[in-house]
């Protein structure tokens, strides 16, 4: 292993004189980030699949409502485990390492999920299947923003939130593709067939080159510089991004410890509002209650008056696609408007279209017009959402913390995201029994509108900024 300056690079820019900037914008950085970011249909995937698959869970082994409740939302909370390690392998395995162990544990979760024989067995692949999708969910991100240029960090880091709704679609297709096969059997094609992407995902991950703010940490600086000369938009660009990772990675701090003790013991006040901002908008991300409709819309729709599950999981299918294609209204919006507007823009949106469907529960009758006008609130909420609060959250993370406390942080407010999704999805099915259905989602639309004050007042703009930089951000 490389260890100084003069070290042998690891890429030489092929074609490319060093003394010539380069124009236009970077397709190598993009291809890696694609290949990093293709992880999350995994974790939309598996994540979402129980969707329709608890339908059939249900009637095959003879589940109650209170076994569905958690054996769909328990993978958010085993996930802690393998969120909060994520940190520290990232930075002992590399970025590049721990997004191959991420599907090493992908492939054996589907593995077991498919071949599961009792209540227990399916509670343990789910807790396989977490540690898999805990570790992409943190690492992706800091991969994508670390590999970025600038000039298009927000669109390649959107690429992680579009590739998980392509990962949800697939479930709802998958869902309705497999449900006319008998019961005990087609729920387990379902799982089954999520174990074959990771093998592939492993090898191409193998092909992307290491995260250079990585290598640099790694004291590997002519490394670091060949990567950043084939994922900058000019030479001088890599140069500088360069000199500011140097500057970050030599900047004083603790050790031993000292990563956490900077973050939760004795953080600076620059620290304690990025960690409040990272939080918060992780906490407001779920608290919303996105994943209350990913995982039991079938469930509102049957509230609603749908009668078969055909018309149900075909109905999923339609919000699954457009989730999908408003991710992709995020990506290109991303750099040209700021991070800032699209939140304002979503969190104000998913309040309205909340309160909407919560009155079309409350107020109409279960018939065809209400399912109609139920699937209508949710897909005006999922495109809310999607084209704001859910990409910008894993991108806006990951710029605004600090080199030295990225992985970690990172980590920090992605065990806060998955608590609060742990806590909605687990409570569900009993809430609305509680409070009503309606009752749930007039409670979310109250959040929607408390997370629109909070990136009203809070959350300052971070277009354009080197991560190196954004401290200047936060001390105004």
């Amino acid at each position: 292993m490389a260890s100084d300056g003069d070290a042998a690079p690891l890429l030489t820019p092929s074609g490319h004189n060093d003394d010539e900037p380069r124009r236009g914008r970077n397709m190598y950085a993009f291809g890696c980030a694609t290949l990093a970011s293709m992880t999350t249909i995994l974790m939309g995937y598996n994540l979402a699949l129980m969707s329709g698959a608890q339908l059939f869970v249900r009637e095959d082994m003879a589940l109650s409502d209170a076994e569905i409740e958690v054996l769909t939302g328990s993978m958010n909370v085993f996930m802690l485990v393998s969120i909060l390690a994520a940190g520290w392998a990232a930075d002992v395995l590399g970025r590049r390492g721990t997004i191959v162990l991420a599907n090493a544990f992908l492939m054996a979760g589907a593995l077991a999920m498919s071949l599961g024989a009792t209540y227990a067995a399916l509670m343990e692949a789910r807790f396989v299947t977490s540690v898999g999708v805990g570790f992409a969910r943190v690492v992706a991100p800091v991969y994508n923003a670390e590999i970025s240029p600038a000039s298009t960090r927000g669109v390649l880091t959107s690429l992680l939130d579009m590739f998980v709704n392509v990962g949800i679609l697939l479930s709802y297709v998958s869902n309705y593709a497999f449900a006319g096969l008998p019961v005990h059997l087609g729920w387990r094609v379902m799982f089954a067939i999520g174990a074959v992407p990771p093998v592939f995902l492993a090898a191409a991950v193998l092909a992307m080159p290491e995260s250079p703010r990585w290598l640099a940490m790694r004291g590997r600086h002519a490394d670091a510089r060949a990567v950043l000369v084939r994922t900058s938009d000019s030479v001088e660009e890599a140069d500088l991004r360069l000199e500011d990772i140097n500057h970050a990675v030599e900047a004083p701090h603790d050790a031993g410890g000292g990563v956490w003790r900077e973050l939760l013991l004795r953080p600076s006040a620059m620290v304690r509002r990025i960690l409040a901002t990272v939080i918060g908008l992780q906490f407001f991300q779920q608290a919303s209650g996105i994943d209350a409709i990913v995982l039991y819309s079938p469930l509102v729709f049957k509230k609603a008056g749908m009668a078969s599950n055909t018309s149900v999981l075909g109905a999923t299918v339609a919000i699954g696609v457009v989730k999908t294609c408003f991710i992709l209204v995020a990506t290109l919006l991303s750099d040209r408007l700021g991070r800032r507007p699209l939140l304002l823009a979503s969190t104000g949106g998913m309040a309205v279209t909340l309160t909407s469907l919560a009155l079309t529960l409350r107020v109409a009758s279960p018939s065809t017009a209400s399912a109609a006008a139920c699937v209508a609130s949710v897909m005006a909420f999922v495109a809310a959402f999607s084209v704001g609060l859910g990409p910008t959250t894993a991108t806006y993370t990951a710029e605004v913390m600090p080199l030295r406390l990225r992985a970690q942080g990172t980590g920090l407010g992605v065990a806060v995201n998955r608590l609060a999704c742990g806590a909605v999805t687990m409570t569900f099915i009993s809430l609305a029994d509680g409070i009503t259905m309606a009752g749930c989602f007039f409670l979310y639309a109250g959040v929607a509108a408390a997370a629109c004050v909070f990136v009203y007042v809070w959350l300052p703009e971070t277009r354009g900024r080197s991560l190196e930089n954004m401290d200047i951000v936060f001390s105004k």
